[in-house]
């Protein structure tokens, strides 16, 4: 599933509209003539969409990609934010389960590394906050034992 914006969300159906009428790309100033967002705005939103692979925008032209992707539609960025945190914490825990010893343990390194730079390639920073949330969740623990730093699964 996929989570936009409202504003995202408008700028997405004009594109859908444009769409049929240029068939293959649209310009990016007849998108920007039937909306009234400001441009740099109007941008920001064509990358957070291209970033979401709703869309390409590419030399001030703008494909449609035809997706059959499931979206959600939020009121502002921050719920989006709230939102993706939740899914990827989902996405974390699974791979922690998946990753784990018989014992339920797994290395902080080894751990970290799979979040880094696995499937999710998260930030260091998102890394942190969704292991610090899972440990607040009380779905992982930090563990020190004499061979080095490990966190427990909890189910």
């Amino acid at each position: 599933m996929i989570t936009i914006t409202r504003n995202e969300e408008l700028v997405l159906n004009q594109i859908k509209v444009l769409d049929a009428k240029y068939e293959d790309k649209i310009p990016f100033g007849e998108l920007k003539n039937e909306l009234s967002f400001k441009e740099y705005n109007l941008v920001q939103i064509l990358n957070s969409l291209a970033d979401k692979e709703l869309i390409d925008f590419i030399d001030n032209f703008i494909y449609l990609i035809d997706f059959e992707k499931e979206i959600n539609i939020v009121n502002s960025k921050k719920d989006v934010e709230e939102i993706e945190l939740n899914q990827k914490e989902k996405y974390s825990f699974e791979l922690i389960k998946n990753i784990v010893n018989e014992k339920n343990l797994v290395s902080k390194y080894i751990l970290e590394g799979h979040l880094l730079y696995g499937d999710l390639k998260l930030t260091n920073f998102r890394m942190y906050h969704i292991l610090l949330s899972l440990e607040n969740k009380g779905l992982l623990k930090r563990i020190k034992k004499g061979d080095g730093e490990y966190y427990l699964l909890i189910e």
